[in-house]
């Protein structure tokens, strides 16, 4: 390094990654004081944070056009081209990006400070090897180095956006064309970081730092990348090869190109280039750019833009004059008309603005007036409206801007409140004021401003970082990319919470209720599989803590689910593990876990398959004890033949049967034998063979699930619990339901059978004894209201008891025997003695 202290102007050439920032930094900070001037505020900030982590917040100074911090014994100052302090003492000076003195619109000023930029000791120039001609063209005692970049630049052709590797930058030319590719990436992989030149330091930061944490994986920029920004970036994707420049647009130059594909690779890590391919346009790269960004040979520069960098200020004419006129070097042009010039000329024309003109102080005021850029980018003749009032104020009273104009402007701007377009309008309105807000003299009171401005742009920066993450990325979706693409160790750690909250890397991708994963309903349809396919992937572990709770649990936690319309499920904790399915008899369905379980070990499962059907048998047993005794009654060689031919089939009817069904083995049975029968609780009735304990609300819902399990059907209807009278449902399928819970059929009402037994006792006891029971009489009607029954249900009921109307009420008539040629009952599926009495009838 000592070569370079003993020459007092240095140009260091090469392409990106050559270090060459770092090696003016590095020089800088061993001078007593020094000056380095960026193409960009955000770069110029970059640098300001490393430099003040070297030597301290009070000895180094940032300015740009809107921000100053320039404590008071600052002595490196790191800003924009625009910004550097000519006036001041440097030991070191240094300018970055040189080879901008070809840009059309801001040409002119690196290329006076190119010319006029000097340090006391030592002067570097930085910039790209196609600067080297008007180096020596303008420059010609200075030496000039050249640095190899430190890793290779290799192009990888181009790639659809759902294969773009990760760690890449996609690199479009327009706000809308960012936003477009940010958005489809939110879609595709999860989401992008968003990298503008209008975005303020502090939004571009957070921006970065979500990408540089890798909490996404793709950033998005415009060509303002290419300026310096340093990232963590593998692979550069162009959106497009073609901008707009402000007068046209064209085709990227090599040098643009090599210039933004140079962000990949970092020091010695390699990186790579390409185009992405998008619906309705393809950036193609010819075999001759290709080969040109990758050996870093660009066509020289064969001129600069020059303005006048030190004018005079006799007169407004004079100003102008200096400012339109031509170059002596024939490497330098003209630079085409800036609107800070295009607002003055307009001024000029302006007979209140040549009255307020006449010394060269006001000259000068104006002239610094016009140097406020274009942030809202509204053009010259709004613009000079702008600057028109602004100079208005300035050159009139006490020749500052108005506090209440200046207040007001920024009240109306103070809100957080729109979407990501009117957030980045609000800022770049805000860096108006706050231009003017460090000018030293516009305001009454700089600082006090310059902090409000300051602040409202943080707010706003904020606000904006938080809709560009809102709108551009999804951060579930990002994280199970990385998830997906993850193995072992590397898995990205999960944890379940209190509620069954499911959360990935701190994301919640779904709940997990019981045994069952559901995925976020917030989730696109898109991103469902990978919610699942994470869920599996990672639940292994909570899943048999879960199965191994479950074995040891008490009793109390399960329970059976007949919702109406739904299998027959055992629930745990309140959620569904099994369900029951057709086993050998009622009383003995099958257990079939949710599928939900499957991924549990075979021990697991096992275990609690064991504890459910446990819980099951106990449960079963205490519902339905009766039936389970009828039933194996039924199967009991000891019983005689006529007490299980009886036992049978009510078995299989669930405890409740219509009498005429088994009138033949009932007349066949010895009547010695019915204690045996009543014993086990069986009630034989006028018109049905029931269990009165089975009608109890529990042991019917039993019941009816045991025998929907083992037909296979969905859990019908029940009746409501303590009813004995029922409107007769109109489907079939609830009516055998309600007739299985013991409900018999009267027209358009069901009344329960023990309450038509008892309904039967009182009419026979009311019958009068002349004539043999058989003159009429009129029933008691009140016992039929209090249970509900109405009128033509009532009569249904007598009828079918033997009674038949009369004059006088009701006759006894006798039951007539049941004709050959009689419907059968409407037979269970899967009952074969309901198939027997069909094959009968």
């Amino acid at each position: 390094m000592t070569r370079f202290a003993a020459e007092p102007l240095v140009a260091v050439l090469g392409p990106t990654n050559t270090g060459k920032t770092y090696l003016a930094v590095e020089r800088m900070c061993g001078h007593s004081s020094g000056l380095i001037g960026f193409p960009l505020r955000l770069l110029a900030r970059e640098v300001y944070d490393r430099v003040v982590a070297i030597k301290g917040r009070e000895s180094v100074a940032l300015v740009t056009g809107e921000e100053k911090i320039v404590p008071p014994n600052a002595r490196w100052f790191l800003t924009t081209a625009e910004s550097m302090p000519l006036d001041r003492d440097f030991a070191f000076v240094a300018l970055d990006e040189a080879q901008l003195g070809a840009d059309p619109e801001r040409g002119h000023v690196f290329t006076d400070r190119l010319l006029r930029a000097r340090g006391r000791d030592e002067t570097m120039i930085l910039g790209s090897e196609s600067l080297r001609p008007m180096l020596r063209a303008l420059v010609p005692d200075a030496e000039v180095t050249t640095r190899p970049r430190f890793s290779t630049l290799t192009y990888a052709g181009p790639a659809k956006l759902s294969r773009l590797p990760k760690r890449s930058v996609v690199v479009a030319f327009s706000a809308e064309e960012v936003y477009a590719v940010a958005e489809m990436l939110r879609r595709l992989r999860g989401g992008a970081a968003v990298v503008m030149g209008a975005l303020s330091p502090r939004t571009r930061n957070a921006q970065v730092a979500m990408f540089q944490a890798g909490e996404v994986d793709y950033l998005v920029a415009t060509d303002a990348i290419g300026m310096g920004l340093n990232m963590d970036v593998a692979h550069v994707a162009f959106a497009s090869l073609r901008k707009f420049d402000g007068r046209r647009s064209r085709r990227l130059t090599i040098a643009e190109m090599a210039q933004i594909a140079g962000r990949a690779g970092r020091h010695q890590r390699d990186g790579t280039f390409g185009s992405l391919s998008l619906e309705g346009q393809n950036a193609q790269f010819d075999d001759e750019e290709v080969l040109a960004i990758e050996e870093h040979r660009f066509p020289s520069l064969d001129h600069l833009y020059w303005r006048e960098g030190q004018p005079r200020l006799a007169s407004l004419d004079t100003l102008i004059a200096d400012l339109e006129r031509k170059p002596s070097s024939p490497v330098l042009r003209p630079a085409p008309q800036a609107i800070d010039l295009a607002v003055l000329k307009r001024l000029a024309d302006e007979p209140w603005v040549r009255e307020r003109t006449s010394a060269p102080a006001m000259i000068r005021r104006l002239w610094d007036t016009c140097g406020l850029p274009d942030f809202r980018k509204t053009g010259a003749e709004p613009h000079a409206r702008l600057i028109g009032r602004i100079f208005r104020h300035l050159s009139e009273d006490d020749r500052h801007i108005p506090v209440q104009w200046f207040a007001d402007e920024l009240a109306r701007l103070d809100t957080v409140q729109g979407d990501v377009e009117t957030l980045a309008g609000r800022l770049a309105a805000v860096r108006t004021w706050a231009y003017i807000a460090h000018r030293p003299d516009w305001l009454a009171e700089p600082p006090l401003w310059a902090e409000r401005t300051r602040a409202l742009e943080e707010r706003l920066s904020d606000a904006l970082h938080q809709r560009l993450t809102q709108r551009f990325v999804d951060r579930r979706t990002a994280v199970l990319m990385r998830d997906l693409g993850a193995r072992g160790a590397d898995l990205l750690p999960m944890k379940v919470a209190e509620d069954g909250t499911v959360t990935v890397d701190g994301e919640a991708i779904g709940e997990l209720i019981g045994f069952r994963f559901k995925a976020d309903a917030s989730a696109r349809h898109g991103d469902m599989k990978r919610l699942m396919a994470a869920a599996e992937r990672r639940l292994g572990e909570e899943l048999g803590r879960r199965a191994r709770a479950l074995a040891a649990d008490e009793d109390a936690g399960f329970s059976l689910a007949t919702d109406v319309g739904r299998p027959v499920a055992l629930f745990w904790r309140g959620d569904v593990v099994a369900r029951l399915v057709r086993g050998k008899g009622l009383l003995t369905p099958r257990i079939q876990l949710h599928r939900a379980l499957e991924i549990l070990q075979p021990a697991e499962k096992q275990a609690v398959i064991d504890r459910l059907q446990r819980w099951l048998d106990h449960h079963i047993g205490k519902a339905l004890g009766p039936l389970q005794a009828i039933v194996a009654a039924a199967r009991d060689p000891a019983q005689p033949p006529s007490i299980r031919a009886l036992l049978a089939p009510l078995g299989q009817e669930t405890g409740v049967a219509e009498r005429r069904v088994l009138q033949p083995v009932l007349d066949a049975m010895d009547r010695a034998l019915r204690p045996a029968v009543a014993r086990l609780g069986v009630r034989i009735g006028t018109l049905d063979i029931f269990v009165p304990a089975l009608l109890k609300p529990e042991a019917a819902r039993w019941r009816v699930a045991l025998a929907a399990a083992q037909d296979g059907i969905a859990m019908p209807a029940l009746p409501p619990p303590g009813a004995v009278s029922v409107p007769t449902p109109p489907d079939a399928v609830t009516c055998n339901a309600f007739a299985m819970a013991g409900f018999r059929p009267l027209g358009a009402q069901m009344l329960r059978v023990d309450q038509v037994e008892r309904l039967a006792r009182t009419a026979h006891d009311a019958r009068p004894d002349a004539a043999g029971g058989r003159a009429a009489f009129d029933p008691d009607p009140g016992l039929a209201t209090s249970l509900g029954l109405a009128s033509p249900s009532f009569s249904q009921l007598m009828m079918a008891l033997g009674f038949r109307r009369a004059d006088a009420g009701w006759a006894w008539k006798g039951q007539r025997p049941q004709p050959a040629t009689a419907a059968a009952p409407a037979a269970r599926p899967g009952n074969a003695f309901g198939a027997l009495a069909g094959l009968r009838f």
